[in-house]
């Protein structure tokens, strides 16, 4: 048993890696096969977002950190390398290195700036550095992010693997090596002596600052590895979508992480992969659901709010936090215990 339990995040990640050679259909949850581009293309989206939640819960699940900030570290890895593969020609893999560097770079300097303050106004500070790099995407320097058009990605200066709907499997391999990249990398953190320290820092900070230990250096730590692995999240995502779109430097999108990782279970191991995969599935799901014939033959009091998905997931939202406050990462846990408070205890 105990072999099981160690291993089967292993077997897990080779199903998903062998997946694209499997041809079985999921009437209602996709709409062609598990290997049609479109599927694919779906659940790579759902592994780059698991991948970006669980990264965002090394600040908030693991540390303690509330960043309403952390889009602009995957703008600048989504920005940065279309704008260094289109504007400049730059080769993929030189691009994507520089792009990540730079992000990283920018998240030590912030966050040097940012965690000399604590609490809110910790997060009103990381919000105001988001908010000032989406305006400068708004704004188009120099041409350089397209405004509010987006800049497309220049298809030509990309490996002939990763071009076109034929290729689309090779980029669901790439988000899943994202994926495994991000959760063994919180894994060995979370093993290491700086996890403890990082886990001390959520629980109170004070103790750690009197065991004689600096706790900015170490939230600049958790800070800077978060923003480096959104940075690397967003190389893949534009990758995948083709270009980059002013929604990605949103506080918006910094919002959705947060509840991606309070869905699936903050400061868990794979709850906030779960809660990513499962909300980029329904957010995909539901704009299909909600403009279907089915939604438009409700009547009007129904209609309306069912064909926005926002109103949807807000409500799943609020359901899964009201009965399960722990996430999906703690429902098993959860329902053991009712099913034990419901079974009859064995006569003597």
């Amino acid at each position: 048993m105990n072999y099981v339990k160690r291993f089967w995040p292993v077997a897990a990640f080779v199903a998903l890696a062998l997946l694209p050679y499997s041809g079985i259909t999921i009437p209602g949850l996709f709409d062609g096969p598990l290997n049609s581009p479109g599927a694919l293309q779906v659940l790579a989206l759902c592994l780059v977002f698991g991948g970006l939640a669980a990264g965002y819960d090394l600040l908030f699940g693991r540390t303690g950190l509330l960043s309403f900030g952390h889009a602009l570290y995957f703008a600048l890895g989504v920005y940065g390398t279309d704008i260094l593969i289109t504007k400049y020609g730059y080769p993929l893999p030189l691009a994507a290195l520089l792009a990540v560097l730079f992000a990283t770079t920018v998240a030590v300097a912030l966050g040097a700036v940012a965690l000399r303050v604590h609490g809110i106004a910790f997060s009103m500070v990381t919000l105001a550095f988001a908010q000032v790099g989406a305006i400068l995407v708004a704004r188009d320097p120099n041409g350089l992010t397209g405004g509010e058009e987006g800049l497309a990605l220049d298809a030509s200066r990309l490996p002939a693997a990763l071009v076109g709907v034929v290729n689309t499997v090779n980029l669901y391999w790439l988000a899943l090596a994202y994926l495994g990249l991000v959760l063994v990398v919180l894994h060995r953190v979370a093993q290491s002596p700086t996890g403890r320290v990082f886990a001390g820092l959520r629980d109170d900070e004070r103790r750690v600052g009197v065991l004689g230990l600096d706790p900015y250096r170490f939230k600049l730590v958790a800070f800077t590895l978060s923003g480096a692995l959104a940075a690397l999240g967003g190389v893949v995502y534009v990758l995948l979508t083709a270009g980059a779109s002013p929604h990605v430097a949103s506080s918006d999108l910094t919002l959705t992480l947060l509840v991606m990782v309070v869905l699936g279970g903050p400061g868990t191991r794979f709850g906030p992969v779960l809660g990513g995969v499962l909300f980029t599935y329904l957010d995909h799901r539901l704009t299909g659901f909600g403009a279907s014939g089915a939604v438009d033959a409700l009547p009007g009091v129904l209609a309306g709010p069912l064909s926005q998905p926002l109103f949807v997931l807000g409500t799943i939202f609020i359901l899964a936090v009201y009965f399960f406050p722990g996430g999906l990462a703690g429902l098993r846990t959860r329902l053991t215990a009712l099913r034990r408070t419901v079974t009859p205890p064995p006569r003597p």
